[in-house]
């Protein structure tokens, strides 16, 4: 069930960057509709990754943790 959920995202998502590509080319009414709705979209996801970042960075200070991700280097 699950990946059949996932599967449909992801035909969503594709459909949506192809209409992206289309408008830009000058598509018909309905895709620059979708492409807007596709770029708003992949704007609320970007803004819930900074805020994200920038509530665990937070978190990381307050802890006293400090701003590493405490891997080592090679």
């Amino acid at each position: 069930m699950i990946l059949l959920v996932l599967s449909g995202v992801l035909v969503l998502a594709v459909a949506g960057c192809g209409c992206v590509v289309w408008a830009a080319r000058g598509g018909p009414r309905w895709v620059r509709g979708v492409a807007a709705v596709t770029l708003a979209a992949g704007e609320l996801v970007r803004g819930a990754q900074r805020s994200s970042r920038r509530r665990q960075s937070q978190e990381q200070r307050f802890l006293g943790n400090g701003g590493g991700d405490g891997g080592g280097s090679d």
